[in-house]
């Protein structure tokens, strides 16, 4: 991916050797911790930067509080998802936030979990591609999906139906709106705050709120 002023432009390297050594490069440097593949294309994903960072470290604290600990359920933040066992290398998405309720059954291989989620959670970074995963979270059978966008401000909740992930509804900063889930305990909104809106979480049956 190049950048030109405001224009982004993508670059195919056919080049084999010129392809390892970026790829080499780019692990020495730590920087290849995020990238995802495609269908066997390489996706080289923004880095997350601190608030990002801030925000999965909020929905993991407000998911465990709201499921209980220790629970059954399996709470993770950034692991590897893929549609298959075996060459999962080829074609896995890198989801910031997922729960797989204790009925999902979905696969742990230590590297990589076969399977959709019960809930997951986009952030979204500068030039990043969330919405462009919807499809392959479909296909894995992923329930829910929200998607914070950070540019400009709002929530949006996808559910899963007749086999595609539809937009349910979505809401910005202070309009008082709220994003019911089906799948957990929890509904969602943002309300006005500085230096960024907040991102508050009320638990359905005890009304108990979290605000990061």
């Amino acid at each position: 991916m190049l950048f030109k002023g405001n224009l982004i432009m993508l670059m195919a390297v056919h080049d084999r050797m010129t392809f390892e050594r970026v790829q080499k490069d780019r692990a020495k440097e730590g920087l290849n911790k995020y990238d995802e593949v495609w269908d066997g294309v390489v996706v080289v994903m923004p880095l997350p930067n601190d608030e990002h960072q801030e925000i999965v470290g909020g929905f993991d604290y407000c998911m465990t509080s709201a499921l209980g600990w220790p629970n059954p359920h399996r709470i993770r933040p950034g692991i590897n998802l893929s549609d298959r066992a075996r060459g999962w290398e080829k074609n896995f998405r890198e989801p910031d936030f997922v729960v797989f309720l204790e009925s999902n059954p979905a696969v742990n291989h230590n590297t990589h979990w076969v399977g959709g989620p019960d809930f997951l959670v986009e952030i979204v970074s500068p030039d990043d591609q969330s919405r462009e995963k919807l499809p392959f979270y479909a296909k894995l059978g992923t329930k829910e999906v929200l998607i914070v966008d950070r540019d400009p401000w709002q929530l949006e909740l996808y559910q899963f139906r007749r086999g595609k992930l539809k937009l349910a509804g979505q809401v910005r900063p202070g309009d008082g709106k709220l994003l019911t889930s089906g799948v957990v305990p929890l509904k969602f909104s943002l309300v006005r705050g500085k230096p960024r809106p907040k991102i508050r979480i009320t638990h359905t049956e005890s009304d108990q709120e979290w605000t990061f």
